[in-house]
């Protein structure tokens, strides 16, 4: 039971030193000795010690002092101080800094066996507890993540795969589309998670203010600088930090971002000392940032610093059978808040919501629903309880979702006319490959080939 348990015990007394260590290895404990609080710390470094029992009383570094600085190098490390004074203040501050418990000297065998036992199994209670916590956290953010179309359920898989991983994402789509959604189940599913979630966005600020909200500034930097600031960099050191609308920021920023991916250092504004953080970037565009290098409006080595992992995410246009799904989840996320007994919608109203093209994808939908919900004066949202532009689109639709046509600009690849008229045939289909099979002339297996391709 206790076999990979690592006990760390600290004693100037080489006797007592000597006499605990054959106590805890007799009860199957893995044990390192060291005689002073310094060296104490140097085998926490380097190796993972699950319980430190220090005397209270050494030269250079007390035991107080040892708790307190192996509670910040690991702070689910349970720790026991001995003293053969008793005193209450002294054990009053030692449990208050996280001390497990306070025994006094000489020491009892069944009685430091069973306080280190019971300390262990509370720090094997806590893990459980937040590893618990994590996988519930990492579900709920994979759980804002709805779809089930081959597009969606690949990018799940994706994230799930990269999440682990210290490499740059740049996540790449059309306004509305989810990317903030899927920086945060990235950072969920991180070993990252425990630490700062730091959001940017670029587009939003005027230069000189992004600059300094991202390295930060010393006192004096700028008139109104009275004190000296972090910036989001130093904020998310240890965690992420994601930069919305990477492709709105000024190139002599650029400059800076790319030092700081290539060796993680920068200066504050105004400052001359040379800061390093440990941060896992995620980077999210709405723009063709190859266009923006060719158009020299974007570095083209920052490009490829944050083109490492790519995540492109459709256009709701594009996966028009997940929108029932995401209708649902807007639906009950807004009976709730408006508090209306609305049962659900009505078939005309969701042939509608999918005929409708999405220029502003996902974020216009739910703003759609939101709508419907508090303008509707029904149980059901009907087709006229959705705004002007998108209960048109359902209203001369021979088939079950709308147009039987497409446009296709000249000069589009075939393969890529290929993916839109088998995606458009499938959507007015209802996602019935065997009657889009028979529609295109094609065989089924065709389709499964041609969606898997894409």
């Amino acid at each position: 039971m206790n076999e990979g348990k690592l006990v760390l015990v600290v004693d100037d007394d080489a006797p007592i030193r000597d006499s605990l260590e054959r106590i805890l290895k007799r009860a199957g404990y893995a044990i390192e000795t060291a005689a002073d609080g310094k060296s104490a710390l140097e085998v926490i470094r380097h190796q993972r010690v699950n319980l430190i029992l220090a005397d209270l009383r050494m030269p250079n570094m007390d035991g107080l002092q040892l708790l307190k600085a192996a509670k910040i190098l690991s702070p689910e490390i349970e720790v026991i101080l001995m003293t053969a004074y008793g005193e209450v203040d002294t054990a009053v501050e030692a449990m208050q800094a996280g001390a497990y418990h306070f025994i006094q000297k000489p020491l009892k065998r069944s009685e430091i066996l069973l306080i280190i036992a019971r300390a262990l199994e509370k720090q094997m209670l806590a893990i459980e507890v937040r590893s618990l916590r994590e996988q519930m956290d990492a579900e709920h953010y994979l759980g804002n993540i709805i779809g089930k179309s081959t597009a969606m359920r690949q990018l799940i898989t994706k994230v799930q795969q990269v999440a682990s991983s210290t490499a740059t994402i740049l996540i790449a789509g059309e306004s509305g589309t989810g990317k903030e959604v899927f920086a945060n189940a990235i950072h969920a599913l991180s070993p990252r998670v425990n630490k700062p979630m730091i959001k940017v966005n670029c587009g939003a600020l005027p230069d000189t203010l992004l600059e300094s909200e991202l390295f930060g500034y010393e006192r004096g930097a700028f008139t109104d600088a009275k004190t000296g600031k972090p910036g989001r960099f130093e904020l998310a050191d240890g965690g992420t930090l994601f930069l919305d609308e990477i492709g709105e920021m000024p190139k002599p920023l650029q400059v800076k971002l790319l030092r700081v991916l290539q060796d993680g250092r920068f200066e504050r504004l105004g400052g001359t000392k040379s800061l390093s953080v440990d941060v896992r970037l995620i980077a999210a565009t709405n723009k063709d940032l190859t266009a923006e290098v060719e158009s020299g409006n974007f570095r083209t080595d920052l490009f490829y610093r944050l083109n490492v992992i790519t995540l492109e995410l459709p256009p709701l246009r594009s996966r028009r059978e997940d929108i029932p799904l995401l209708v649902n989840c807007f639906l009950k996320k807004y009976n709730e808040k408006a508090e209306k007994p609305i049962r659900g919608i009505s078939r005309q109203a969701l042939k509608a919501l999918e005929a409708y093209h999405w220029p502003g994808n996902i974020r216009e939908l739910e703003n759609a629903i939101e709508q419907a919900v508090v303008l509707t004066q029904s149980d059901n949202i009907e087709q006229m309880d959705l705004p002007a532009s998108i209960h048109k689109s359902g209203t001369d639709s021979t088939y079950p979702h709308g147009s039987k046509s497409i446009t296709i600009p000249l000069g589009t690849p075939v393969e890529v006319v290929e993916q839109r008229l088998i995606s458009e045939t499938l959507r007015m289909t209802s996602g019935d490959k065997e009657l889009a099979a028979k529609l295109l002339g094609i065989s089924s297996r065709t389709i499964y080939r041609k969606l898997d391709k894409g």
